[in-house]
């Protein structure tokens, strides 16, 4: 058995195993094992309807269905832990989540801690005193507008019982809005490149008050926090306050805290500061 721990990798929303690649390029080449999942619906699980195609029929991409409807998070939450069971018997794990990945880490941790050696939130949703959702509605958001992507939605939510999004639209403001949240220090090619490699349906469960971070069992893992400064889609300030209340809960094992330059998505395009980090932690 191994010393080395594997890296368990979840994505976020309406992403996939595959933005992992260049990150899991990177540790192997320290010596590290890696694994890039892809929760229910998610990487070659996902629809992609005929209508999201060239050239576009968005009438009928506001209706098709897809298959991550009716996907929980409690369903992520089993198919993270399905991994770990694996990797455990291999040595160490350590698990990652980024952005909406974090409300899937923090449930699993929820479930089986004795699965994680360490957890590791990259700018990534850590519900403790509040829902993803209510965090939404609190100060440290109040430059976030979702609004400003409303027209690349496509369909209705509760008719379709997922989200879908139309990445593959050509309006300037709706992709100038995505470029401004997620990528605004990437090049036009880094930036185009990584939205295509979104998907356009993801899952209405973010989690509920049940699933915030409990002291019992998720407050037992070690854990570190990876800020990113420049991300405007998850705001230094909501990362610290996350950080601030998990610490609060737990007292006892607080936060190791680690802070990368760079956007939501800077990070996986460029990702040898990220690696490097990862692997600092491993051999801490």
């Amino acid at each position: 058995m191994s010393t080395l721990p594997t890296f368990i990798l979840v994505h976020g929303a309406f992403a996939n195993s595959f933005s992992f690649a260049p990150l899991q390029a990177e540790l192997g080449l320290l010596g590290h094992r890696s694994v890039a999942v892809d929760l229910p619906g998610h990487g070659f699980e996902a629809t992609y309807p005929a209508a999201y195609q060239a050239p576009q029929d968005l009438g009928a991409l506001a209706s098709e269905p897809g298959s991550i409807k009716g996907v929980t998070l409690a369903d992520n939450a089993a198919r993270v832990i399905e991994a770990l069971e694996r990797a455990k018997r291999n040595g160490p794990t350590v698990l990652v989540g980024h952005s909406r990945g974090g409300a899937t880490i923090t449930a699993v941790g929820n479930q089986r801690p004795d699965l994680v050696d360490r957890i590791v939130y990259v700018s990534a949703w850590c519900p403790v005193d509040l829902t993803v959702g209510d965090y939404y509605a609190e100060p440290e958001m109040a430059d976030v507008d979702p609004a400003a992507f409303a027209p690349a939605a496509a369909g209705n939510p509760a008719e379709l019982g997922l989200i879908r999004t139309n990445f593959r639209t050509s309006d300037p403001g709706v992709l100038a809005a995505f470029r401004h949240a997620f990528a605004a220090d990437l090049t036009d090619d880094e930036f185009r490149t990584f939205l295509n490699t979104f998907q356009p349906d993801e899952s209405l469960d973010a989690g509920t008050t049940a699933d915030r971070a409990q002291a019992a069992t998720w407050g037992r893992i070690p854990r570190t926090y990876v800020r990113l400064a420049a991300d405007t889609s998850l705001p230094p300030a909501v990362q610290d306050r996350m950080i601030r209340e998990a610490d609060a809960l737990t007292p006892d094992n607080p936060f190791d805290v680690r802070t990368l330059d760079g956007s939501h998505l800077r990070w996986l395009v460029h990702p040898k500061p990220a690696a490097e980090l990862l692997a600092d932690l491993a051999a801490g």
